[in-house]
């Protein structure tokens, strides 16, 4: 399988490995997305947009409890950054080098 699309996974490899981190972080807010889901089938019907709307929050209080996890999350941010920065110096606004 990987053969056929070596085409299209060869220029991944030419990013730096912080861009490479962040691309392939989608794969948390996939499983944000799988844990509302499982939720929202779990109950079922909500009575009103207020009830699905707190249903999706709890879901996501629920993930990290303490509210330290948000600290843990960005500080990996700024690396990736700057790797943007140098790669893309031509469409990231504020990366002028002077």
């Amino acid at each position: 399988m990987w053969r056929n699309a070596w085409s299209e996974f060869i220029p991944f490899l030419d990013y730096d490995t912080e861009i490479r981190k962040v691309i392939c972080s989608t794969n948390a807010i996939e499983s944000l997305n799988a844990r509302y889901r499982r939720a929202v089938r779990a109950r079922g019907h909500f009575p009103t947009e207020q009830a699905a709307l707190k249903c999706l929050y709890l879901v996501t209080r629920s993930l990290d409890p303490t509210g330290t996890g948000q600290k843990r999350w960005t500080m990996r941010w700024k690396p990736a950054l700057n790797a943007f920065a140098i790669t893309f110096a031509d469409r990231m606004p504020g990366s002028e080098t002077t």
